[in-house]
């Protein structure tokens, strides 16, 4: 049994969404100028690195990160890779191998080889999932989408992949490095740190399998 780190290291350098803040980790005590211990300070926003989106992150009402049922983020799930796609559509969902009654789809596409690649610049044309893709997760009883990217939909347009999956109790997963993860089943361990009133929260996340 083989364990994959598909977690994103967070350090200043680490590409972030474009309006969100950049990674700041600082020292404020270093044993080295007599202190006891090192201690240093965060500062970052709830979708830094491999995150969780809460359904608060697009609708008013919706459940925050803390309430989130833990037992829809530990489980098995279908790694399905689509490397040479654009936008992940639900035409191409229906013809793909994902098992029936499959509950935690993970997408790895063209975008893991920046993470691979240790690409600094936000890439804006990253391959998302379509708003009929993320219908067609809903349809099929998906409770888990996970992405390469820092964000399930499109760059252009948000709103309708976020609302349609957030909606219907989808927990979105953004963020995955999944270069070194071949196509097909593994066990999905992926928690988010308890943010009281959060939209999201940074996670870690790892696979198990062959």
């Amino acid at each position: 049994m083989r364990t994959y780190d598909i977690t994103l290291t967070i350090s200043p350098d680490l590409v972030v969404w474009p309006e969100d803040p950049p990674v700041g980790l600082e020292r404020v005590s270093r044993i080295e100028d007599g202190a006891t211990a090192n201690v240093t300070r965060l500062n970052m926003s709830a979708h830094t690195g491999t995150h969780i989106d809460a359904p608060f992150h697009f609708l008013s009402d919706g459940q925050t990160v803390e309430n989130l049922d833990i037992d829809l983020l530990t489980g098995r799930a279908y790694v399905l890779y689509l490397p040479d796609v654009d936008q992940v559509t639900a035409a191409m969902l229906e013809n793909s191998p994902i098992p029936p009654r499959t509950k935690r789809v993970l997408l790895k596409t063209r975008n893991s080889a920046l993470w691979a690649n240790n690409a600094h610049k936000f890439d804006t044309n990253y391959v998302s999932l379509a708003p009929d893709g993320a219908q067609w997760m809903v349809d099929r009883g998906v409770k888990l989408v996970g992405v390469d990217y820092l964000s399930v939909a499109a760059f252009e347009d948000v709103v309708p992949t976020h609302r349609i999956l957030l909606g219907a109790g989808v927990v979105i997963v953004e963020g995955l490095n999944l270069a070194e993860v071949s196509q097909g089943r593994y066990t999905l361990y992926c928690l988010p740190l308890k943010l009281q009133g959060s939209d999201g929260a940074p996670a870690r996340a790892i696979l198990t399998g062959v």
